[in-house]
């Protein structure tokens, strides 16, 4: 285990707390989804630091990655959806028609992100169209429980979707740096040092 690879785990089990706040609050911290939906965006970063921007940009990952290894919370509900998103990630990989369309449809929607800028609502709803028509196709899917009246709104839907989306990417990074889930048993203490010493970090230094 690495700091780059705890980096995209952060970035992964920061989309999918964002997933939750969504589903249980109908808000969600605007300022780490806009890290995550640019994330999609950076393809050819020349570094993982590159693909958030900075490390301060997945302090929320960080920190929500270190309470679920140390399981210093009853709810382990993101680290259940990082693990399917780290599945499904897996099944797209075997589908190069698929990956195709989605690598497609993000180049279409950086440009209306030009367009229109990263956070606006065109943007979100093409990102979610985008989820729903090529990942939520596979299996496994993605199961977001929380509450009926927020997942109802189709606002909602779309952040829910397009953060999603957003973890996808970070298992994508995650597996192309060698990441694999059983590291995540394995190397449980080191994964919550490395990530504790990266929080500490962005907060000191503002990296």
């Amino acid at each position: 285990m690495n700091e780059e690879r705890v980096l995209a785990l952060a970035g992964l089990y920061q989309a999918c707390a964002l997933v939750q706040q969504l589903a249980n609050q109908g808000r969600c911290d605007e300022t780490a989804m806009d890290a995550g939906i640019a994330s999609v965006f950076r393809i050819d970063a020349p570094s993982v630091v590159g693909v958030y921007g900075n490390i301060a940009s997945v302090r929320l990952g960080l920190r929500t990655l270190v309470s679920q290894l140390d399981e210093s919370g009853d709810d382990m509900s993101v680290t259940r959806m990082a693990m399917t998103v780290m599945r499904l990630e897996r099944s797209l990989s075997g589908r190069p028609e698929l990956l195709d369309r989605l690598q497609q449809g993000i180049r279409a929607a950086q440009r209306q992100a030009e367009h229109f800028g990263q956070s606006s609502s065109q943007v979100t709803a093409r990102l979610a169209e985008l989820y729903a028509s090529t990942l939520s196709t596979l299996r496994p899917r993605v199961m977001v429980n929380g509450n009926p009246q927020h997942l109802q709104q189709s606002a909602t839907v779309e952040k829910v979707r397009s953060n999603l989306l957003s973890a996808v990417r970070s298992a994508v990074l995650w597996r192309q740096l060698g990441g694999r889930q059983w590291q995540l048993l394995l190397f449980r203490k080191q994964c919550s040092m490395l990530a504790r010493g990266l929080l500490t970090g962005s907060t000191l230094g503002g990296r």
